[in-house]
């Protein structure tokens, strides 16, 4: 579960239940990361996590980044693609296209971030109710 809370005006942390957070602001905030920014993250980090193993065993280790933006549209209120680059040193790979295959159909199975975006995941909000005030009988 995430806890994020208002530490200040337009500033939130966002924290886990391993101790770790990330600060959550307005775009082009200092010190924090936009929502839109942390979805992008996501997407890129996933990707990430999940190739890491191939790529590092195939390619004898080094370097491994990504690089994500979002794709928003005319209104700019939604997201509609986060494009995720890749880049990692094919130098001492014998087979390029095949790495290409293996790390694509891996972050398409197993990356949760990028399979939950194709589906379009719902995120229901909920609110708090008001309080029932107590009506006195007369």
């Amino acid at each position: 579960m995430i806890n994020v809370e208002r530490v200040g005006e337009h500033e939130f942390v966002a924290t886990n239940d391993r101790g770790a957070s990330v600060r959550i602001g307005r775009k082009g905030q200092e010190g924090s990361f936009s929502p839109v920014e942390l979805l992008v993250a996501a997407a890129a980090g996933c990707a990430l996590v999940t190739s890491e193993t191939l790529v590092l065993r195939r390619t004898g280790g080094g370097e491994l980044s990504a690089v994500a933006d979002a794709v928003q549209s005319e209104s700019g209120n939604e997201v509609i693609s986060i494009p995720v680059t890749l880049s990692y040193d094919l130098s001492a790979v014998d087979d390029p296209e095949a790495l290409e295959t293996v790390v694509r159909r891996a972050v398409e199975q197993f990356c949760t971030v990028t399979r939950t975006l194709k589906q379009s995941a719902t995120a229901p909000l909920q609110l708090p109710t008001p309080l029932q005030t107590a009506v006195d009988p007369l």
